[in-house]
């Protein structure tokens, strides 16, 4: 099976390099969108991704789904992907690949979604299901938290525009989205176990899963908690409830907010606690609280889920 699927991976990376052939007769056609990822070498992350989620032949050809034949992709570069640790095929091994497919159709819409059409306001529907959203920040577009860097580039299956940040999206809600990280089906080593279970202990799990509620969530990484004091799951799970509940509210926003739309300096938390924000640069921000005394820097930031925005961070936010 392993060799199997070697030599599909071959055959994808060769079909996609037949797309871009120097050969005379074809030096004037304007390449796929998979031609285009080929072709730029700021683009060979997104390329080892496509093949790895298997999207290839998608980005090859022309759309079915709309009567143009066209896609528009929001195309991450590699600076983005290696935002997330994602810079070869070795890294990019440690996501399941069933994420890695539903990521990358995230970055897809039908039909060509033109620079001009990119309103502030607007929403686009993705491939996989979930709207982006278009935000302006100063004199910068986003679309999530991700600013767009380049627009309007030609393919002959539509359009692509290059993107700063990968941009994820669970399409299930904040607490089973935590349980997708904590359970490996995104990314291969856990790293929100001990959230996981302080949720469930302090009995916020139905508020958080709440598909009518709106939620920003800054979510600490197994590393943050052991930071924090707590050594084993076992020492998260023997704490009392009420103080857990106490430490997860100062994590909770009312509203999901991406990075980008982040303008203020502090905010109050759903446990009546304040968070104190750095300024916004490259994308992220810091976040401090009242009990540490140190920031909580942005580990991966904007992940969309059904009721709301999660940043994971490596701190616990102590009130």
């Amino acid at each position: 099976m392993k060799n199997t699927n070697i030599k599909n991976a071959f055959f994808a990376v060769a079909l996609m390099l037949s797309i871009v052939s120097c050969d005379s007769e074809y030096k004037d056609e304007t390449p796929s969108i998979a031609g285009i990822a080929v072709a730029n070498p700021n683009f060979s992350t997104l390329e080892g991704a496509a093949v790895q989620g298997g999207v290839v032949g998608v980005l090859s050809n022309r759309n079915p789904n709309d009567p143009s034949g066209h896609y528009t992709v929001f195309a991450p570069t590699n600076d983005a992907f290696a935002r997330l640790g994602l810079v070869d095929a070795g890294t990019l091994g440690g996501l399941q690949n069933s994420f890695l497919t539903n990521t990358l159709l995230y970055h897809v819409s039908n039909g060509d979604l033109l620079s001009n059409q990119i309103i502030t306001g607007n929403t686009s529907k993705s491939a996989l299901g979930p709207n982006r959203r278009f935000i302006s920040r100063g004199k910068d577009l986003y679309i999530n938290g991700s600013k767009i860097i380049l627009t309007n580039v030609n393919a002959s299956n539509g359009t692509v525009h290059a993107i700063d940040k990968v941009m994820i999206a669970t399409g299930v809600d904040i607490v089973q989205s935590a349980i997708l990280l904590q359970t490996a089906k995104v990314f291969k080593a856990p790293e929100l176990t001990f959230l996981v279970a302080a949720v469930v202990k302090s009995g916020l799990a139905p508020v958080l899963a709440d598909p009518n509620a709106n939620f920003t969530i800054y979510a600490p990484t197994d590393a943050a908690f052991k930071a924090a004091g707590f050594a084993t799951v076992q020492d998260v799970t023997n704490a009392p409830a009420s103080v857990l509940a106490q430490v997860l509210l100062n994590h909770a926003i009312a509203g999901g907010k991406f990075t980008s739309e982040q303008n203020s300096t502090t905010v109050a938390t759903a446990g009546g606690g304040t968070l104190t924000y750095s300024p916004f640069l490259n994308g992220t921000f810091t976040i401090k609280s009242n009990g540490i005394t140190t920031p909580a820097n942005m580990v991966i930031p904007d992940i969309q889920c059904s009721n709301g925005i999660v940043h994971v961070i490596d701190k616990v936010l102590l009130p």
